[in-house]
């Protein structure tokens, strides 16, 4: 009994801890958002955004799906120290590997090509954020259970950067220092986490061996296709954008998409203070997970429903009051990608908190790739006539896809969550 109320105060303790870190998501980027851009303009602020989104394909290669697969591991290892300290030399050395290619590709891409090339400076700095991404391993917290930690630095990353704006940034042509205090404030706080890694945590640096290394591109080999598939038709969808029509359009775009980011940033920690336990309780008995998971998605669906008809029927006052008369244009798309929170919220619990602890990684990956691809080929064929609202309609279908397609599995596999009684779930 003991036992177990301590495990129960460690997922409440992690979940408010990063219900933290999202609130500081959402209420410092409030804060700043709005000043931002109406300093700087749709045309500048879309540029920022582009070279955001070009950048965000490294972070993620980088990231390689650690943030789920070394999690995992982290979360069996036991409090070994051996092998938390071999798990992380292996990841650490992975990504910075990684770090390297991402950077000669990067050097090849804003050399060779004049989309790129006019704003070179602005994409070599923007770069700084993969390594700011590696110097951060926010999946070694996420693993022992530490989520405190990823509240304070990730609370003082967002002071830094929310002051620096108001203090630096006073016009257009200042729109460089928008990518500078990001990387310099995340690059402080990557820093701060390896002194308590190694120094509180005790992680002792040394070669893993290549045989841990060969397993952990293993392990998290799937989860990366599943998050790479995912970021095409989020990520993708900016740049897509951006590729086919100016920088106005893409800000225009991105402050309706930065809104619905914003709410998933509310419903995340859910999901992400639950895995390490999900997981743990799908160790002991499938009937536990499925039941815990059954209680979960009431409470989520409930929740980006509330959020997803309030942007709905508010939008045009939400971007007026955010954004003012000159983002009119966004109101429209906030409507459409409205119901993006609802079926985030519900995919993640079909996906990553059912079907990866079950063992359904190709499925789940499959899965991913299937909306992503489908998301691909809208934003290619709509984006060219229907602009923004093509890439909004494109977002919308395909994260409904993603949801449907994981419900169908798992009903095929004997699972439901919406059966009134646990029959379902105890023959499964």
């Amino acid at each position: 009994m003991e036992l177990l109320k301590k495990k129960h105060k460690k997922l409440v303790e992690n979940f408010f801890s990063l219900s933290l870190v999202q609130a500081t998501n959402m209420l410092l980027p409030l804060i700043s958002l709005p000043y931002l851009v109406r300093v700087l303009g749709p045309d500048k602020y879309g540029l920022i955004i582009f070279s955001q989104m070009f950048i965000q394909y490294f972070v993620l290669f980088t990231d390689y799906g650690f943030n789920l697969s070394a999690t995992k591991e982290i979360a069996k290892s036991n409090e070994d120290k051996d092998e938390i300290s071999n798990i992380f030399n292996s990841v650490q050395l992975i990504k910075g590997i990684f770090l390297i290619l991402s950077f000669i590709i990067v050097i090849m891409i804003i050399s060779n090509i004049q989309k790129f090339s006019e704003d070179k400076m602005l994409f070599l700095i923007s770069f700084g954020l993969v390594l700011s991404n590696v110097l951060f391993p926010i999946w070694f917290f996420m693993g022992i259970e530490k989520m405190k930690y990823i509240t304070f630095l990730n609370l003082l990353s967002k002071i830094f950067y929310t002051i620096g704006i108001f203090i630096f940034v006073k016009s257009k042509n200042d729109y460089l220092w928008v990518p500078i205090l990001n990387v310099v404030g995340q690059s402080i706080v990557g820093l701060i986490s390896l002194y308590i890694i190694f120094f509180k945590y005790k992680v002792k640096l040394r070669f893993p061996g290549y045989s841990s290394l060969i397993y952990h591109l293993k392990e998290g080999w799937f989860i990366f296709l599943s998050t790479i598939s995912v970021s095409i038709y989020t990520i993708s969808n900016t740049f897509i954008l951006g590729l086919f029509t100016s920088t106005t359009i893409v800000g225009y775009y991105s402050a309706a998409e930065k809104l619905i980011n914003t709410v998933n940033n509310l419903i995340t920690p859910i999901g992400q203070s639950i895995f390490p336990h999900v997981n743990k309780l799908f160790s002991e008995s499938k009937i536990k997970g499925l039941r815990f998971l059954k209680k979960v998605l009431i409470l989520v669906t409930c929740l980006s429903l509330v959020f997803s008809f309030t942007i709905f029927n508010f939008s045009s006052t939400i971007i007026n009051i955010f954004y003012g008369e000159e983002y009119k244009s966004s109101i429209e798309i906030l409507k459409i990608l409205s119901f993006v929170p609802f079926l985030v919220a519900i995919s993640n619990i079909f996906g990553t908190q059912t079907m990866l602890p079950l063992g359904f990684h190709k499925q789940f990956s499959s899965i991913i790739v299937i909306g992503s691809l489908v998301n691909i080929l809208l934003a290619f064929t709509l984006v060219p006539k229907y602009t923004y609202f093509g890439t909004g309609f494109g977002a919308l279908f395909s994260e409904l896809l993603v949801a449907l397609f994981m419900m169908m599995y798992l009903k095929y596999k004997g699972i439901s969550y919406f059966n009134k009684a646990d029959s379902e779930i105890r023959n499964c």
